[in-house]
């Protein structure tokens, strides 16, 4: 990929945008509903990411956790992780921010299109994820069978709780969902243990399924091993890959892996792709 004298230079100065709305989703996670001051559509696509800035604090990257068949609105899941986040965790309705991008390689609508997909994700990985979920509820005569797997560390950190309920009483989706633990006290009936759990019991076929992972690296390692036992190859699984993605341009070099920029290479990849690169997983 050829990365000189090819980016636009808005693609490094940011452009003002509002908040529309602010929602508390879990003791540390908001979701941010963002517009663009200007009034057109950020022009995303499921799976990639912006650079967002705060005068006075910095910048940072964030997936776009709505899917562009949404509208000029759009929406950012934010966790209060360092002073940038924190200090947007502080902002309301009609404040502005700055936003860079998008950016990044998104899900590869053209390879998922026509398949069963298996969606798995684990903690914040969701908000990505909820992207393309959203995309195949808008578009459902685009896909084949579409099942969810969700992990969360406990039931206070379920994210897009309403919506997880709503995916599990769906008839359009299959969803499980699981939590590491479930605090004594806890008002909780559902399933405990790792997101792995939820995969030995499905029945799927692996000619025909494409399986996409988003999720803390912790979890992949795990989850591919799982899958790969239910007969699905490499080819036909997809990840998003976390990585510091400091510029979003392809320049700073914080994303590297090996000859790969995740920030413009991804962050999502085939498997196959870039399992057999160090530090890839």
């Amino acid at each position: 990929m050829n990365r000189t004298n090819t980016l636009a230079p808005s693609l490094y100065i940011p452009f003002d945008c509002e908040i529309v709305s602010v929602t508390d989703l879990t003791p540390d996670e908001k979701l941010f509903r963002v517009r663009k001051c200007d009034g057109t559509e950020l022009g995303h696509l499921p799976g990639q990411f912006i650079q967002v800035s705060l005068l006075g604090w910095g910048e940072a990257p964030l997936s776009v956790a709505s899917s562009p068949t949404r509208g000029e609105v759009f929406e950012l899941g934010v966790r209060r992780a360092g002073s940038l986040t924190t200090a947007l965790h502080d902002l309301s309705p009609g404040d502005i921010i700055g936003i860079r991008g998008p950016f990044g390689h998104p899900f590869d609508l053209s390879f998922l299109r026509g398949e069963d997909l298996l969606l798995i994700s684990g903690g914040c990985g969701l908000a990505p994820l909820r992207s393309l979920i959203q995309y195949c509820e808008d578009r459902p005569e685009e896909f084949g069978a579409v099942t969810i797997l969700y992990g969360a560390k406990s039931p206070d950190y379920v994210l897009f709780r309403d919506e997880v309920a709503s995916w599990e009483a769906s008839e359009r989706f299959a969803c499980g969902v699981t939590v590491d633990r479930a605090p004594d006290g806890t008002c909780y009936d559902g399933a405990v243990g790792l997101v792995t759990s939820l995969i030995p019991p499905l029945t799927f076929d692996p000619e025909r399924t494409v399986a996409v992972i988003v999720g803390p690296p912790v979890m992949y390692r795990a989850v591919i091993a799982e899958l790969k036992r239910k007969g699905l190859h490499a080819e036909r699984i997809v990840v998003s890959l976390e990585r510091h993605m400091q510029c979003g341009v392809g320049k700073c070099g914080h994303c590297t892996i090996e000859h790969l920029y995740c920030c413009q290479d991804g962050p999502v990849f085939r498997l196959s792709e870039i399992e057999h690169l160090r530090g890839a997983l």
